[in-house]
């Protein structure tokens, strides 16, 4: 999972990286190519050397030139990384064909709180006047940044305390990385696509899906409706024999029938099963087995949960 952060200038990016360091994710942040490069050359990196080197080279190499650049690092660091800077439309689009599983979250902030916390943090690359920070925008908006803010699949204020603004990064990387559903399956030629899709949703409303060829991926997150039907078809003791039987590390895979998803009814089958089954990975990030054993499919007494856990 790659996880990034877009946003204008000064709004909180780093603040952000910060606290994906506190949970163990590691960072890459796109404007150390920019610094880097400017020390090869020799330059100070201050505002004005960054920002004319920023757009030369996106000039030169495209728009997506400087994400291109982080790639073969991300792909260094671990299942799961975190890209700080993100700054157009073009990174963006380089970072989704790159990975199949990435997240967009926007930093929101008025222009007024961020030229004040410039002021405060006097950093060599920072503006001193609030016009040369509209020109900053103007340039980021130039290489996409308006468009990418767009597309983001989480919106973040920081209009508040520092300590607040990293309790909302704090709990939605939580979120994020807790639990990755992959799903997969094969569409047969007997089968409609569309009904294939549904039995999916029926199972995972969240999944981000796609079809290549015969073949249909999707990733989600959300686990409360699978959670709720195995409590409504009263079969958790079988599910967490499946769940403790396909574990291997940090990942479970189990096959669901395919047709019975199809009317939200979970039928737990073999790789093999006729049709093809829906496979599911869950990955597990940040969250033990345990926990997630005893959230999806807690022990039970006379068919009932002894205990429940509301949330991972």
């Amino acid at each position: 999972m790659i996880i990034a952060f877009v946003g204008y200038p000064l709004s909180g990016k780093s603040t952000a990286g910060e606290v994906a360091r506190e949970l163990g994710i590691p960072v890459v942040t796109m404007g150390d190519v920019v610094r880097e490069e400017a020390i090869n050359r020799g330059l100070e990196p201050n505002s004005e050397n960054l920002g004319r080197i920023a757009t030369e080279l996106r000039e030169k190499e495209g728009m997506d030139a400087i994400a291109k650049r982080c790639i073969p690092k991300i792909r260094s660091l671990g299942p799961v990384v975190l890209v700080d800077g993100v700054r157009g439309i073009a990174e963006v689009k380089a970072f989704k064909n790159a990975f199949d599983n990435f997240v967009l979250i926007a930093i929101e902030c008025p222009i007024e709180i961020r030229f004040e916390r410039a002021i405060q943090r006097r950093r060599s690359d920072d503006v001193t006047k609030i016009e040369d920070l509209r020109e900053r925008d103007r340039r980021e908006e130039s290489w996409g940044l308006k468009e990418a803010m767009e597309v983001a699949d989480f919106t973040i204020e920081n209009t508040g305390d520092i300590e607040e603004f990293k309790d909302k990064v704090r709990a939605l990387l939580r979120k994020l990385i807790s639990v990755e559903v992959e799903i997969e399956t094969s569409i047969n030629p007997t089968e409609e696509e569309e009904k294939v899709i549904k039995a999916v949703k029926n199972l995972f409303p969240d999944a981000k899906i796609r079809i290549e060829g015969n073949k249909l991926y999707a990733i989600a997150r959300d686990l409360h409706t699978l959670r709720e039907l195995l409590r409504k078809q009263k079969i958790l003791d079988t599910a967490r024999t499946e769940f403790l039987r396909n574990r291997m590390g940090n990942e479970i895979t189990v096959y669901f029938n395919k047709q019975t998803a199809t009317v939200s009814r979970i039928n737990f089958c073999e790789e093999d099963a006729v049709l093809s089954p829906l496979r599911v990975t869950f990955r597990l990030f940040g969250v033990s087995f345990q926990k997630f054993l005893d959230f999806i499919a807690p022990e039970t007494k006379d068919g009932k949960p002894l205990k429940e856990i509301e949330e991972l």
